[in-house]
């Protein structure tokens, strides 16, 4: 197949977005596929490589509680229909379909005969715009061939704007670039306590209640406390405490990180914090730490509880409590028995979400809207869609 993806999120700027196209991209074309990524300009970090289209620039705006990208220029809808009409795609697949710029643009232009598949990436309470612009929306939505969903809160949120048929197909996760075979970081392995957080500094994402945690969790264990943060974001100046501790606990803001790096981060770690308060459709961090055999600390919502069942792969605690945040790290770092049963059975859950297993169910959905057979592939795993 000729396949095309539509995303306004693309490296060099990170992201949940980000990582899923481009592992789904790259799994795509070892199942033998012809892929094309369609994306945006960052500024002078982009890189010209091959299977990578670029249009218009990239700005961000602020939208569900974290900031997104909209892609802006002129004659974007023009310059879509042309790379569309040049490529010949047997399908599309665009990312956050209902939404500014670049992914409305898909729906609309001609797509000289390609299927359109939109993914569905966010969960929330509510979207005002969804509300105000829904029967627009809804008519955008309606030219879709197939809808999919990374889990089902994202699948129920879409859905109750735009009914219809919503296949889910989870994201996936890059087993051995998240192992436990990966070098830490040095000098973070010292015997102090590390606790991870990974992600966007932004309201939702609930560092506040971590930061709040951290005294309770320095007075209940012996050894000292280190969080260690990952990422940037809107909180990264107004909110990371000066000097960097609280209650005798170290915060080391490491900032944005190579992506190379990543994954010695977990590496460093005794367990991942993702304190989220909402509006999580997936929680791709948890998958991230239980490849890597950590145990997660996570608030009880729908898209963590996707992933993480309480008391097997760690341990889900109520939104916005800084004491339930501090009594499960304690627990884990109280206990080398359930910190290793906890990362080990997160390791074998995130075995079964490996990026190839994912592309082999978008593969199924494609063929089936294609309503082609699929080859037998002697060493692939056959999954179910859905």
């Amino acid at each position: 197949m000729k396949i095309g993806i539509v995303t306004q999120s693309y490296y060099p700027k990170p992201g949940g977005v980000t990582e899923v196209v481009h592992h789904t991209a790259a799994a795509l074309r070892r199942l033998g596929h012809d892929v094309t990524v369609i994306t945006t300009r960052y500024g002078g970090a982009d890189r010209d490589e091959p299977g990578i289209v670029r249009i218009g620039r990239n700005i961000l705006v602020p939208a569900n509680g974290a900031w997104t990208n909209v892609t802006v220029g002129a004659g974007l809808r023009g310059k879509l229909e042309e790379i569309f009409r040049r490529e010949r795609f047997d399908v599309i697949q665009t990312h956050c379909p209902l939404v500014p710029t670049l992914p409305l643009l898909t729906i609309a232009a001609d797509r000289a005969g390609a299927k359109l598949v939109g993914t569905f990436h966010a969960a929330a309470e509510s979207n005002a715009l969804y509300g105000i612009f829904r029967a627009p929306l809804e008519r955008r939505a309606a030219r879709l061939d197939c809808r999919i969903a990374v889990s089902r809160p994202a699948a129920e949120f879409a859905a109750r704007y735009f009914p219809g048929e919503y296949e889910i197909i989870p994201n996936g996760i890059d087993c051995s670039r998240f192992s436990p075979d990966v070098t830490p970081i040095e000098g973070l392995r010292d015997g102090r306590l590390n606790i991870l957080f990974v992600g966007r500094m932004d309201r939702r994402k609930g560092l506040p209640y971590l930061f709040r945690a951290l005294p309770l969790i320095q007075r209940s264990i012996p050894r000292l406390v280190r969080l260690v943060l990952v990422g940037e974001g809107t909180l990264r100046r107004r909110m990371i405490p000066r000097p960097l501790s609280l209650g005798g606990a170290e915060i080391m803001a490491a900032g944005r990180v190579d992506a190379r790096l990543l994954p010695r981060y977990y590496a460093a770690a005794d367990l991942l914090c993702a304190p989220a308060t909402g509006r999580e459709s997936f929680g791709i961090v948890l998958l991230e730490a239980m490849a890597s055999r950590r145990p997660v600390v996570a608030t009880d919502i729908p898209g963590f509880r996707g992933v993480v069942t309480h008391g097997r792969e760690g341990l889900l605690v109520e939104p916005r409590s800084p004491g339930a945040i501090a009594e499960a790290v304690v627990r884990i770092a109280s206990s080398p028995a359930l910190s290793a049963r906890l990362g080990e059975a997160g390791r074998s859950t995130a075995m079964k979400y490996a990026w190839d297993l994912a592309a082999v169910r978008l593969e199924d959905c494609f063929l089936r809207l294609l309503e082609r057979p699929r080859k037998d592939r002697t060493a692939r795993v056959p999954v179910t869609a859905g």
